[in-house]
């Protein structure tokens, strides 16, 4: 599937549009230039999810639509002001209703009938509640929350997931209009016949938090920042100050204009070129194409025939623009799906999809979006045009509401109450080797549903996230153990809980939890990934509260696992030695304070989505082992492995002959799903390692018992 996320990100990056014509552009006042703008913008956006590598920051296109709908619905309000002297909130929304609900429901109903068709049941949950939030437009913070969830940064792109931006706009009209209407009462107290210089002030109050905060949220969390309106507002703030100026951009003089309108459109080329995804975004970078679209819609007035619109405004960029809205809503679910049904997609079959999405615009823009837009009866009844976009909506939420459904309906009644014995059946085991098993009359935990086989921290809300630093420090186990026991680390320490919890019971344990994701016990500056440019700094806080409480805390044991592999050095650099050096410390510590300190070797997972994979070939599960070579590239074992190999009094505990016991790694083991997300292993899979973690445990010294 082409995916326009990394591992900085875990998600696509998409664009907004509200494209095609607005009313206000219709008549006398028309704007080819700004119409041809549109057709940039959905045409980086549409490169850049086709996959082609030398547009990186394509998905500016986002911005340049924000800033273009700002510039609109702006101008559309200041004459509205102008004729009548107020805005009417029920005509505005009407507008907003006719405008984008119809097409864009039409698009939540095909993708979920094709998600249905398409796409493995496992997803079906997850897709339906996006297409839920998104025909009430407030997936852009479900999308926030899933980027900086740890647990979750291998799920696939959602078919829906460039509604985020619809989202953040229609967030925004809900304040804009308020905001204009509470100025136009405070310029009429005092006495003011022009409300403009009351409105800069409403504008301000907008863009210049907005701003602010956008570069602090980019610089902290850019998963969650990327898709917020708080982040995004002085985007539209731009577009809205460019229409407050509208009357006087005539005046500039017309080499300048040109100029200004060229520079502009060169401004956002070069974002497209030289931005990567791995670039820190929205943040103060955004300016460039934000300032540059504002530079293009600027300079139109007056730079005339030389100016942008010399290209903008050709037949091309004019077809375009007029199709963009509802270009922009199928070309990324069409990719989507196409990548879930046939597999990863290439430059060239991304580009063949992305151009064939053009069919489905253009006919939902010759059939749904220009007739009901402009039929007269809708056009005369704001009533009725707020009934049909009501109407609309709830057809949008029906059909995510029936994929969720269908999801529920494809579980398999009845298969929790049947024994699996999961790695019982590899008692008595040594080394690994045979053949991977082809099939099983039942999977527990069911492969759709494994991504919810949890250990309790996640409904405990005891599982810190990469995003914050505060010491999330639970207790499991008996309360007033003799022994106390800390199981500390990341979410491959995590993943251990299950099995902990049930030897507490019969040893006495007190258990004390503390997991962060992607944030290994260490005393060394930590890094997100391997990046030496981006330092994880809440896990290093992280690490300095864990230690200072454990070290209060004094237990007995304290076990560990990770899969992170560097830190960085004292030269800026990323490598397994400072992370190792690290380590050493954190354990040295806990051991000078009277505690033992085991590692839990990280292990391995597939390449592919074991949940989807088990799914769909239940009768053939072979293909969804993989080579235990696998394992040797491992960045978090193999620096476990120097690590303790380098500090005597640590042992590890290493049950990757369980996980993996056949000569190619499975994905089932006695009936039991083996992984739920990425490498992790499910919460019912854990517990029937319990004999073999016990039997670690006590070669490794520590003495438990399990029966």
């Amino acid at each position: 599937m082409i995916s326009t996320e990394t591992a900085s990100v875990v998600e696509p990056k998409p664009a907004d549009a509200t494209a095609g014509r607005s009313d206000a552009e219709h008549g006398s006042r028309f704007r080819a230039d700004v119409a041809g703008l549109r057709a940039v913008a959905v045409g980086l956006v549409l490169i850049y999810h086709a996959g082609v590598g030398f547009l990186p920051g394509g998905f500016v296109g986002v911005d340049v639509f924000f800033v273009i709908s700002g510039f609109l619905i702006t101008r559309q309000l200041v004459d509205e002001i102008g004729r009548t002297g107020r805005v009417s909130l029920t005509g505005f929304y009407a507008r907003r209703a006719k405008r984008i609900l119809p097409a864009a429901t039409i698009v939540l109903i095909a993708t979920a009938v094709a998600t249905w068709l398409f796409v493995t049941r496992e997803r079906w949950h997850d897709i339906g509640g996006d297409l839920f939030a998104s025909a009430v437009y407030v997936v852009n913070w479900r999308f926030a929350d899933r980027a900086v969830d740890y647990l979750a940064i291998d799920v696939d792109p959602s078919p829906v997931q460039h509604f985020w931006s619809l989202a953040v706009e229609e967030q925004f009209y809900l304040v804009w209009p308020l905001l204009i209407i509470a100025t136009i009462f405070i310029a009429r107290r005092l006495r003011r016949s022009d409300p403009r210089p009351v409105l800069w002030i409403g504008l301000l109050a907008i863009a210049v938090p907005s701003f602010a905060w956008s570069i602090i949220q980019t610089a902290s969390s850019p998963e969650r920042a990327f898709f917020v309106s708080t982040t995004r507002m002085w985007e539209l703030a731009v577009g809205a100050a460019v229409a407050l100026v509208a009357a006087r951009l005539g005046r500039i003089p017309r080499a300048a204009a040109i100029v200004l309108g060229w520079l502009g459109l060169s401004a956002i080329v070069v974002a497209a070129l030289f931005i990567t995804a791995s670039s820190a975004w929205p943040g103060y970078l955004a300016a460039v194409p934000v300032l540059g679209s504002a530079a293009v819609i600027a300079a139109g007035v007056s730079a005339g025939a030389r100016g942008p619109v010399a290209i903008l405004g050709t037949r091309p960029f004019q077809w375009v623009g007029d199709l963009s809205y509802s270009l922009y809503l199928w070309h990324w679910p069409m990719i989507v799906i196409a990548g879930a049904r046939f597999g990863d997609l290439s430059v060239k079959q991304g580009l063949v999809v992305a151009a064939a999405s053009v069919v489905p615009a253009w006919i939902t823009f010759k059939i749904i979006e220009n007739p009901l837009r402009y039929a007269r009866a809708i056009s005369k009844s704001p009533r009725l045009a707020l009934s049909l976009g009501g109407n609309f909506t709830l057809v949008g939420v029906c059909a995510g509401l029936a994929l969720i459904m269908l999801a529920a309906a494809s579980t398999p009644p009845g298969v929790v109450v049947r024994y699996a014995p999961g790695a019982a059946v590899l008692l008595g085991q040594t080394g690994r080797g045979g053949l991977v098993p082809d099939q099983f009359d039942f999977i527990t935990p069911n492969p759709i549903k494994a991504g919810d086989d949890l250990p309790d921290t996640t409904a405990d809300k005891c599982f810190q996230q990469m995003v914050k630093p505060d010491l999330l420090y639970c207790t499991y186990g008996k309360p007033d153990g003799k022994t106390t026991v800390a199981l500390v680390g990341d979410s491959k320490a995590d993943q251990w809980l299950p099995s902990f919890q049930l030897l507490a019971e019969q040893n006495d344990w007190k258990i004390v939890v503390a997991f962060k994701g992607a944030c290994a016990l260490s005393t060394a500056p930590a890094l997100t990934g391997d990046d030496p440019s981006k330092p994880y700094q809440d896990c290093t806080d992280w690490n300095k509260a864990l230690l200072a409480r454990l070290l209060a805390d004094k237990p007995a044991y304290v076990f560990t696992s990770q899969v992170s592999g560097k830190s960085q050095d004292a030269n800026g650099g990323a490598t397994v030695d400072a992370m190792v050096d690290g380590m050493h410390d954190a354990w040295q510590q806990l051991e000078d304070n009277g505690s033992k300190v085991l590692v839990i070797a990280n292990n391995p997972g597939p390449s592919t989505n074991a949940m989807t994979c088990v799914d769909k070939y239940r009768t053939n599960l072979a293909k969804c082992a993989f080579d235990p070579a696998r394992r040797n590239l491992d960045a978090g074992f193999k620096t476990q492995q120097i690590a303790v190999a380098g500090h005597k009094s640590v042992k590890m505990i290493d049950l990757f002959d369980t996980i993996c016991p056949t000569d190619k790694c499975p994905a089932v083991i006695g009936n039991v799903m083996i992984y739920r997300r990425g490498s992790h292993i499910t919460a019912t899979y854990m517990k029937t390692m319990t004999p073999q973690l016990a039997q670690a445990m006590n070669e490794a010294g520590v003495t438990v018992r399990y029966t």
